[in-house]
């Protein structure tokens, strides 16, 4: 989506290595969560065999199951729609980003800015939706880390949109997915699966792909 959205704002174009290494990763994400996906499908399809014989069969409280089972489904719906949303909204952001680190030609600025903007609506938003929790040391301590951390990572990725095309940084980025997944297979926390381990593969192949041709400073 951040392609999409460099290609109709910032003009970018997309040459065939540059496609096909995001459909390399992407197929790579697709191959980690090919358990996921195939379960979720499998409890659909009961589901809807669920809600069929309901039917068949009727009754009061088997009328009220199969209402919140289609209550569940239009969740799933929802929670798609605000998925693909939010998608759109962050490839556009990317947008905002480079063309922010260009125009100042200083990084940390522009993820100042952005947070200038950010933290007062992220603030709003949490006193009057969630309920507020004095944090503990341990879990002060904790977010202030993340957050020094999260701080330098907007910068190097700020830095890193105004050096390169957005789908070059966007195809590297996808290097989280596979490192979690190592990290968890390596703590133990996720069980190893031959598609965890392909997907992972395809997406380190496709990233180092990607660095193999070099920085790519565009023409102004």
């Amino acid at each position: 989506m951040a392609s999409i959205m460099a290609r109709i704002f910032l003009h970018e174009k997309l040459k065939i290595t540059e496609i096909g290494g995001l459909a390399c990763s992407f197929s790579g994400m697709l191959f980690i969560f090919q358990q996921m996906l195939t379960t979720q499908v499998s409890y659909n399809c009961a589901l809807l065999m669920a809600n069929l014989l309901l039917d068949v069969e009727g009754g009061l409280q088997k009328t009220e199951e199969a209402s919140n089972s289609s209550f569940g489904g239009s969740n799933h719906i929802y929670a798609a729609l605000i998925g693909f949303f939010s998608s759109i909204t962050g490839g556009i952001s990317y947008c905002l980003i480079k063309a922010a680190a260009k125009a100042t030609d200083q990084p940390v600025v522009t993820v100042l800015s952005f947070a200038i903007l950010a933290s007062p609506a992220a603030g709003i938003c949490t006193f009057a939706l969630e309920e507020f929790v004095l944090p503990s040391f341990n879990s002060l301590s904790l977010m202030l880390a993340l957050g020094i951390l999260s701080f330098l990572a907007e910068v190097f990725l700020a830095h890193g949109l105004q050096l390169e095309k957005i789908n070059k940084a966007a195809n590297v980025m996808f290097m989280e997915a596979a490192l979690s997944q190592l990290w968890g297979i390596g703590t133990s926390s996720i069980a190893p699966s031959l598609g965890r381990l392909v997907g992972c593969i395809l997406i380190l192949i496709s990233v180092s792909f990607t660095m193999f041709f070099g920085p790519e400073k565009e023409n102004e």
